[in-house]
């Protein structure tokens, strides 16, 4: 298992001895957001293309949603205009952030495409990049500027921080600003705590808040800070198995921290992984989107999904 890095024995209850790493579908550009949906495929963006796929068990890849997250003709060749962060609602509804488009949609049972939300305050969203439904009905979500060419100094950005927000009819709530590079969002399975990535290379670290009853936050908590790690890539996506247990991209590949927040170990995979996501019928197989590829690996835990 030279892909696991790890001096942990408790790694061995999540990462079978016979797992092994498994390319599934290559030949991409930059792909995030993967969600496995109710019919039992695959959904994920590829970001520059502009395009949702879907992957189906049998190895067949089609195009999904084209375009998904820019619906202008005018983007620079390898700008990260497409969709990005994909997840179901307590209906399987598909809910997208949309990076070109400066906006969150959800799409509908009838093919239909809802607007949830575009603007704070009347100024535009900068770029929404990952999100997760509560039990309530909120909708938490990520805005940092990764959909504008020159990110914080480009002068189409209206908005003056990168913020976590929370939507919920019709109505936005800022929830917090002072991240750098707000990204990757996952609850506990009691819903009590929200993790946040920040994919800042100066500041490659994980938060997490207290959620009120309200559903507002309360003051970020360090979780786990890898900025002095030397591999490549920077904290994004994660997801959480049911005990707990975080599965971060982050550098070097997937990091599994306890609740504690003690590293487990770090599974390395062939590409830089930026999201995961749970799926087959048992919930054990983590499928991750790594750049040009997508991957999965058996566990033995199931994971938290929608």
């Amino acid at each position: 298992m030279s892909f696991l890095h790890s001096s942990d024995p408790g790694i061995h209850r999540i990462v079978p001895a016979s797992s092994t790493i498994e390319k599934i579908a290559g030949g991409f550009t930059f792909t995030e957001g993967p969600v496995w949906t109710p019919d039992g495929d695959l959904l994920f963006s590829d970001i520059p293309e502009n395009t949702i796929f879907r992957w189906k068990p049998s190895g067949e890849v089609s195009t999904f949603r084209k375009p998904s997250g820019y619906d202008g003709k005018d983007a620079p060749a390898g700008a990260f205009v497409g969709s990005n962060g994909l997840t179901l609602d307590h209906r399987g509804c598909l809910t997208i952030a949309e990076h070109g488009n400066h906006r969150v949609t959800r799409l509908e049972p009838d093919g239909s495409l809802t607007v949830l939300c575009s603007h704070f305050n009347g100024k535009r969203l900068n770029s929404p990049n990952d999100l997760v439904w509560h039990s309530s009905g909120k909708l938490y979500f990520t805005d940092p500027p990764y959909g504008f060419m020159k990110q914080d100094d480009d002068p189409a950005k209206e908005l003056d921080f990168n913020g976590v927000f929370y939507w919920r009819n019709g109505e936005l709530t800022l929830l917090h600003r002072n991240m750098t590079r707000p990204n990757g969002v996952a609850f506990t399975p009691d819903e009590k705590t929200l993790y946040v990535g920040n994919s800042d290379p100066k500041a490659r670290l994980w938060n997490r808040f207290d959620v009120n009853a309200d559903g507002t936050l309360g003051e970020p908590e360090l979780f786990a800070n890898l900025t002095q790690e030397p591999y490549a890539g920077n904290p994004d996506g994660m997801k959480l198995d049911v005990e707990g247990n975080l599965y971060c991209t982050g550098p070097g590949g997937v990091w599994v921290f306890t609740p504690e927040a003690k590293i487990l170990g770090r599974i390395e995979f062939p590409e830089i992984p930026a999201n995961c996501h749970w799926g087959d019928a048992d919930g054990q197989m983590l499928y991750v989107t790594a750049r040009t590829g997508l991957y999965r690996i058996k566990l033995n835990l199931a994971g938290i999904r929608p």
